[in-house]
């Protein structure tokens, strides 16, 4: 049963259907984000500080997240202050943030009189919606979907993505099952250990996707959508005008146009052929279900 549904008041605005955008890494939550930061009426946050210490504390240790209406008031309090409209907030946002934004000096990013939606689409967030669904039971929840192998060959080109495959990363205080690195016992961690880096993007992309899958069975289609990064690459008109349908306002456009997105399909010149064999080993079955052949 779901708790109270608990009014949250930010700038004096009430917070009401907050969009969050869900989806592994390297799958188009920034390009997402960008058009609904840049639309009428939204102040959409991306890695602020205060969520992204709770958001990797969940993911890291999926019990905290279950530990009932604790866990639910500080990623509730966490989203409060990242969405405060105050002199020097955009500051502390990621350079990405800012960016997709269009904010160039001090900001903020918005303007508390034209706000009338919040939003995130904080990295990982995914691994916080069963969270986010008891702090906000009315939010509308949109997820990316992109092929594992364009993710891998993005994945390996990004450090910060690489961190989390040091071996410390699996220590003896590691949970398990553990979605956020797609291990699902301590027995394979040194496998996981000895495994080569593009191994371990193909199991980060599976897990999620996984994830993706169970929410899709879980939450209703009027709180949850789905979209394929190809088809906000290839056809942004058609993918926004779906978005702006389900979230009862209008999304911009122009935001997707014109812009630095990874082509669709570039593993093929980027991922090395033992690469490219291995993450369609580990991830084989869900490509297929997804239709990434």
């Amino acid at each position: 049963m779901r708790p109270p549904t608990h009014i949250l008041v930010v700038n004096g605005i009430k917070v009401r259907q907050p969009v969050f955008v869900l989806s592994a890494p390297h799958s188009g939550a920034d390009l997402l984000a960008r058009a609904l930061k840049r639309s009428p009426g939204f102040h959409v946050t991306m890695g602020r500080p205060s969520v992204a210490h709770v958001v990797y504390a969940f993911a890291r240790r999926p019990s905290i997240a279950g530990r009932g209406m604790g866990a639910t008031r500080v990623l509730r309090d966490a989203l409060a202050e990242a969405w405060q409209i105050v002199p020097g907030a955009c500051l502390d946002c990621p350079a990405a943030c800012r960016e997709a934004g269009g904010v160039t000096g001090e900001g903020p990013c918005a303007a508390p009189g034209a706000v009338a939606r919040f939003g995130d689409a904080s990295p990982d967030l995914l691994y916080s919606a069963s969270v986010l669904l008891q702090a906000f039971p009315d939010a509308r929840f949109v997820q990316l979907i992109r092929d594992g192998r364009d993710v891998a060959a993005d994945m390996l080109a990004d450090p910060a993505a690489l961190s989390w495959f040091k071996p410390v990363m699996l220590s003896d205080e590691t949970e398990f099952p553990n979605p956020f690195l797609g291990v699902n016992s301590g027995e394979h961690r040194d496998r996981w250990k000895a495994m080569p880096t593009a191994g371990k993007c193909a199991l980060r992309w599976r897990s999620a996707v996984r994830l993706s899958a169970t929410l899709r069975q879980e939450l209703p289609r009027e709180q949850l959508l789905t979209l394929r990064y190809e088809d906000l690459v290839s056809s942004p008109a058609e993918t926004v005008e779906g978005l702006s349908a389900f979230l009862e306002t209008r999304v911009s456009k122009v935001a997707l146009y014109g812009g630095s997105a990874p082509k669709v399909g570039a593993w093929r010149t980027r991922l090395r052929g033992q690469d490219a064999e291995l993450v369609e080993k580990v991830a084989r079955e869900e490509l297929s279900r997804l239709g990434y052949q």
